[in-house]
């Protein structure tokens, strides 16, 4: 489990995030939700060592984030950042075999490529592994960088925005791969997600952002509610239940 304890961040003595305490368990999907501004990415951002933070703390299994060497994280949390440009030309297979690195250095076994091959077969991409990025649609791209993190085999797998620009057919693929890592392979599954039915159909649990500050942290029956989401949006929410799943209308006419 990554416990977080009033993590707080400041930019020009404002606070981007301010006092946050929340949780992302093993075998969960957690949806980070929220405005632009909310500071869903700077979250986490900190909880996965990539920015610092001014105040609290992260916990990953009991042990504080600083104590954690960068070789032994990078086998335990992997992040997927919301902009991954490439200047080289790499196959798909290539890109995937990056997520090996923490363990491989650049040589690898057997068993690295093994987990390429597992990894690929996740997200359907085996007969494209010998293409060049350069020559994929946005969907398919968005699906070899998850791929690559899904090589690293962590138990913790932080993705920020992984939807940004996709269709709905890449988009559920991705969600499905996802919740099948987090039940079938007991990760912990994060994202920063704006589509709100998304996150309410896949996640376990959602965080709930607003100017920094955390609004409601729970489960999808706690968090995914009129009056919540109302107030994050400030906009009007009508929540209906669908075959048990809590779907979202928020449009104007």
């Amino acid at each position: 489990m990554i416990s977080i304890n009033k993590l707080s961040k400041k930019y020009n003595d404002k606070f981007v995030v301010k006092d946050i305490d929340t949780m992302f368990s093993l075998g969960k999907v957690t949806s980070i939700i929220g405005p632009n501004g909310a500071g869903k990415s700077t979250l986490l951002s900190m909880a996965s060592n990539l920015t610092n933070s001014d105040a609290g703390e992260v916990l990953i299994a009991d042990k504080p984030l600083a104590q954690w060497d960068s070789a032994d994280l990078a086998k335990r949390l992997s992040v997927l950042r919301q902009s991954n440009n490439i200047n080289m030309r790499f196959t798909i297979r290539e890109l995937v075999a990056f997520g090996r690195f923490p363990y491989s250095q650049g040589r690898l076994t057997k068993e690295d490529n093994d987990i390429i091959d597992n990894a690929l077969s996740h997200l359907n991409l085996n007969h494209l592994q010998d293409r060049y990025i350069d020559q994929l649609s946005g969907g398919q791209r968005q699906m070899a960088f998850i791929a690559m993190v899904v090589a690293q085999d962590t138990d913790y797998i932080f993705l920020d925005e992984p939807l940004n620009n996709l269709d709905i057919k890449h988009s559920v693929d991705i969600m499905t791969t996802l919740k099948k890592l987090a039940v079938e392979h007991n990760k912990a599954v994060v994202i920063v997600i704006h589509d709100i039915n998304f996150a309410s159909n896949y996640s376990d649990n959602i965080v709930a952002m607003k100017q920094g500050e955390l609004i409601k942290s729970g489960t999808v029956q706690e968090v995914i509610q009129e009056a919540v989401l109302s107030n994050i949006y400030e906009l009007p929410f009508k929540v209906q239940e669908i075959d048990g799943k809590r779907i979202s209308l928020y449009y104007q006419p």
